[in-house]
């Protein structure tokens, strides 16, 4: 009897080193995001000069999930086109430059529209490195290796969440420091422009179609690749509109139960439930996706976590609730994160597969941006709507009511499993 070779047998070392390289990259790019929500709740009551239980606090805390969302489409747009039209080294190096130096920025903000800016520019810089980072993996690494290699380096963003949550309990209230920490990915930059090397499928794509790289005329041009584009931006705005709206609620609806049990500690409680507990669930899910994917095919992967979260969502916010359950709570949690948060890995694993090479930085960070601008509106109106005129667990459940629409988004895509990528 034979057995078939390990999916990493035959990966070599640099191929690693650029999966390492790139998850890096990553890592940090999921850190500056989530700093806002971890130090949230102590800035902008201090920048808004308000308590922290006045109405603006959750209006003005959802507006500025939008801006960044908003610029994250317009860096994610712009520096994945760079990627495909002058490399992949120099825009991966730049980007985390970006993010880097405008949220260390953020510690001397005074006011919402200092905050507000700087969101917005630490935004294009993440936009635009997940963008650059998932098309490089998928271009290095083997055809039997692709999904995986790309759902591991969409879950290493949990040691960046991880890492986020960690500075938010060493800051404490002190949210300022927490930004401050912010500037040192810079220092990822040198390792980044002395050990990538550019993919000989980018070089062979220069020399032949020099003058059609990162080109979005042909992108929206060309029917094959508008249709990838726009329903793959379609499927991540389900993702992204229920991450912002419903996954990093964990937290909140840990916060509810607390106070409803009357624990004194409910602040410190409840970002470890979620920073630590719901976080370890999600990367489990990401990390999860690429092997499913390998043996499903990314699609009906897609389907399973999409109705496993559209289930979970409400029992997470009212079953453990209703008993007065915060261990309950806990044990939920992270099932609610495996899959609500799991499909996340799978749009590294799946869109830089559905565009060519002179495309694919490009369409990647079309469909995952272009995302967050879908999303942009569920963030600043429908979720700051409901959640400021509605009962918290009410709120999310109903959103949580998007991970049905990404079915029939996924319904109008392609299946790319053990399929060459395009040229």
């Amino acid at each position: 009897m034979t057995t078939s070779p390990k999916w990493y047998s035959g990966v070599t070392r640099y191929q690693w080193l650029v999966l390492t390289v790139a998850s890096l990259g990553w890592v940090f790019d999921a850190f500056e995001g989530q700093l806002y929500n971890i130090t949230r709740g102590d800035m902008l009551p201090d920048i808004l000069k308000v308590g922290a239980d006045d109405p603006l606090v959750k209006a003005w805390g959802e507006r500025f999930l939008g801006i960044f969302l908003i610029g994250g489409t317009i860096g994610g747009w712009l520096f994945s086109s760079m990627a495909d039209r002058i490399g992949r080294n120099p825009v991966l190096a730049l980007t985390i430059l970006f993010y880097s130096i405008f949220s260390g920025l953020t510690y001397f903000a005074t006011e919402a529209w200092h905050v507000g800016v700087l969101r917005f520019l630490v935004a294009m810089g993440v936009g635009g490195e997940w963008a650059v980072g998932a098309a490089l993996v998928a271009e290095v690494f083997p055809k039997q290796a692709r999904e995986r290699a790309g759902g591991i380096f969409h879950a290493t963003s949990v040691a960046g969440l991880w890492l986020a949550a960690a500075a938010g309990l060493w800051v404490g209230t002190e949210w300022r420091t927490a930004y401050l920490l912010g500037v040192i990915p810079a220092l990822l930059v040198l390792w980044v422009r002395l050990s990538i090397k550019e993919p000989e499928a980018w070089k062979q794509a220069r020399e032949q179609k020099s003058d059609r790289l990162g080109s979005f005329a042909e992108l929206l041009g060309d029917p094959r690749w508008r249709s990838r584009a726009v329903f793959g931006a379609l499927l991540a705005m389900v993702g992204l509109a229920t991450f912002w709206g419903v996954v990093v609620a964990g937290q909140n609806i840990a916060e509810h139960l607390l106070k409803q049990l009357g624990d004194p500690e409910w602040a410190s409680k409840s970002k470890i439930a979620f920073g630590f507990i719901q976080t370890a669930g999600a990367g489990a899910g990401m990390l999860a996706f690429g092997p499913l994917s390998a043996r499903w095919g990314c699609k009906k992967t897609f389907v399973v976590m999409h109705l496993a979260a559209l289930v979970m969502t409400p029992v997470v916010c009212w079953v453990p609730s209703t008993f007065g359950n915060y261990a309950l709570l806990l044990v939920l949690l992270p099932v609610f994160g495996f899959f609500a948060q799991g499909i996340h890995a799978g749009y590294a694993a799946y869109f830089p597969a559905l565009f060519p090479t002179h495309l694919r930085a490009t369409g990647s960070g079309f469909c995952f941006n272009t995302g967050r601008i879908l999303a942009a509106p569920v963030l600043i109106w429908l979720s700051a709507w409901m959640k400021a005129a509605f009962d918290l667990r009410v709120a999310v459940t109903c959103l949580g009511g998007f991970f049905l629409l990404g079915l029939v988004f996924l319904a109008l895509l392609p299946e790319t499993r053990g399929e060459d990528l395009p040229e």
